[in-house]
């Protein structure tokens, strides 16, 4: 799981697994950014666009939606600000999701407990 600490989106995700007793790997942005390589994972499964806060501040105070941009260009603003991204990010096996997604967290352990 990729998020911020002071993020509640992040502290939801992590309470959800936390109150399954489901192992969880967290990497805190703000000490340690996403490596290309990960983001790529995110997204080749996901598209671009999904990893993309288009409700934050920042999405707002930097213009970007007035702008079109391509998957290499909303890459590159995501590994440079982490402020952007949609969080928590989180990878489950080949799964993977951006933001709040409870359901299919659920169902990842549900299939997991099998």
């Amino acid at each position: 799981m990729f998020g911020l600490v002071d993020s509640r989106s992040t502290q939801a995700a992590q309470r959800f697994f936390k109150e399954r007793r489901a192992s969880v790997t967290f990497v805190d942005l703000r000490r340690k950014a996403i490596a290309p390589g990960e983001l790529k994972r995110f997204v080749e499964r996901l598209g671009a666009a999904a990893l993309v806060d288009t409700e934050g501040r920042l999405y707002k105070d930097l213009g970007l939606s007035y702008m079109r941009l391509g998957d290499d260009e909303i890459v590159e603003r995501l590994l440079a600000n982490n402020g952007l991204l949609k969080l928590p990010l989180v990878r489950f096996g080949n799964a993977f999701t951006a933001g709040p997604a409870e359901t299919a967290w659920k169902g990842w352990l549900a299939g997991a407990a099998k």
